[in-house]
């Protein structure tokens, strides 16, 4: 039985109230998203900036698995946004099963399960990047809105913003 992002919620709110590290918060999602969807690799945000860096590296297909006001606040280089909610399996269905895939969201939950998705439909490269947008921002990785260089990340809401540097939290562009 897998547990419910509302509960995930719950303690991550219960984490931040009690005055937690953001460290113990970090650990405390990672492990609900481990636990939730232990098949889904998980690729670190260095790995992933290298594999960009990396002239000679054939680079992933990103999808950003959130929603329209988030992305338009900022996204990663080149990617596409799925709707977390319904997911366009046209579109995806158009991409080759062995087209290596990166998914991201705001801390990971949301794309992991689209990468759980992606593996139950026969997709055999999909990873999800690990802390997904506020951990690649928090590192000080470029993020982008219409082609230009941001510093600004939509916080999805105040308890996963919690998770996001204050510096950064923008709810529009």
């Amino acid at each position: 039985m897998r547990p419910k992002p509302f509960l995930c919620m719950l303690c991550l709110s219960l984490i931040s109230l009690a005055g937690c590290s953001q460290d113990l918060q970090w650990s405390a999602v990672y492990h609900m998203i481990d636990t939730e969807f232990p098949d889904i690799r998980q690729i670190s945000t260095d790995s992933l900036y290298a594999e960009f860096a990396d002239s000679s590296v054939t680079k992933p297909v990103l999808l950003d698995v959130r929603t329209e006001a988030e992305y338009a606040v900022s996204h990663l280089a080149g990617a596409l946004r799925v709707d977390p909610d319904d997911p366009d399996w046209i579109a995806l269905d158009t991409l080759s099963r062995a087209t290596p895939i990166v998914t991201y969201c705001s801390v990971g939950y949301r794309s992991s399960r689209l990468a759980d998705q992606m593996a139950e439909r026969g997709f055999t490269h999909v990873a999800n990047l690990k802390g997904s947008m506020f951990k690649w921002a928090n590192e000080g990785r470029p993020v982008y809105r219409a082609g230009k260089l941001v510093r600004a990340v939509h916080p999805y809401d105040k308890v996963w913003g919690s998770l996001l540097r204050k510096d950064l939290r923008a709810y529009s562009p």
